[in-house]
């Protein structure tokens, strides 16, 4: 078998800023294939596969400029990372719910899963961007045309993958990426303690801390103050940043953080960004 030849780093980042959401190709999945639950971040319970009662024809947001004042702040956060025009334009070859209703409850179901493939092309593109040893950019070359390709399957195939079968290795790709770039990218980190994994920061004053080169993948970290803190080369991965306070913060090379992260925080016009990521509209700037 002919090995791939790996990725550049000019490419795995124009890959990874591609995955971008564009909701003129799409048709509302967000809002009809989701389920919504009643909370501070929806304003109704919404059953997955019935269209939000505030989606128009045109899939068109009848109060999209009030979201947040209504009480539909988590719309404001979600991003899919541009699975939704994949699902409409490619898979349903254009062909919307509306026009071909017998297509809708598949359509509904396959993008969540497309949403998910998208979201690991997004992490592994993410780590080639890096400078890294040959063997793991061999590894994370041949992964992501693995899920490339997956991407192309048609509805059908798709609703039968098996998503934590290969949820698996990009885990544990991820993981030694992770440890990699951090130490590339901080080689000196003293005696502070790195790998927080899941640690509960709820709330808690990190404001000017040093925290480069951290692990933080799946930490509490919702209403924590990281105002001014140092977050080079940190591991966001399924952090939970809800009102996380990153106003004055450099994140420009922290790893693997979402739009829907950043959505979800709050910052100013001295947050330093990621360049594949888009400062939120709602931010106080």
């Amino acid at each position: 078998m002919t090995l791939l030849q790996p990725i550049p780093q000019n490419q795995a980042r124009e890959i990874r800023s591609s995955l971008k959401a564009d909701c003129t190709q799409c048709f509302g999945l967000c809002c009809t294939a989701l389920n919504l639950i009643a909370s501070n971040d929806f304003a109704i319970n919404k059953p997955a596969g019935i269209p939000c009662p505030n989606l128009q024809k045109d899939y068109r947001c009848r109060i999209h400029s009030e979201l947040r004042e209504k009480g539909f702040k988590g719309c404001t956060v979600f991003d899919c990372l541009g699975a939704g025009q994949m699902i409409a334009q490619t898979t349903f070859g254009g062909s919307s719910w509306q026009n071909q209703p017998e297509n809708a409850e598949k359509m509904f179901k396959a993008f969540p899963v497309m949403e998910q493939l998208f979201e690991m092309i997004a992490f592994i593109a993410e780590a080639l961007s890096y400078k890294s040893n040959p063997v793991l950019q061999q590894e994370l070359t041949e992964q992501l045309d693995l899920l490339q390709r997956l991407t192309k399957l048609n509805a059908d195939e798709l609703l039968n993958l098996d998503l934590i079968g290969y949820r698996h290795p990009v885990k544990e790709l991820l993981v030694k990426a992770s440890r990699e770039i951090r130490r590339r990218a901080v080689p000196d980190n003293g005696k502070r303690k790195l790998e927080q994994p899941g640690v509960d920061w709820m709330g808690k004053n990190l404001k000017g801390k040093d925290l480069r080169g951290m692990n933080l993948r799946g930490a509490y970290l919702i209403a924590a103050n990281l105002e001014q803190a140092d977050l080079r080369a940190v591991d966001f991965i399924g952090a939970d940043l809800r009102d996380a306070n990153f106003c004055g913060t450099d994140l420009s090379t922290s790893l693997f953080l979402t739009q829907m992260q950043i959505n979800s925080a709050t910052g100013n016009r001295q947050t330093q960004l990621p360049v594949h990521l888009d400062r939120p509209s709602h931010w106080n700037i």
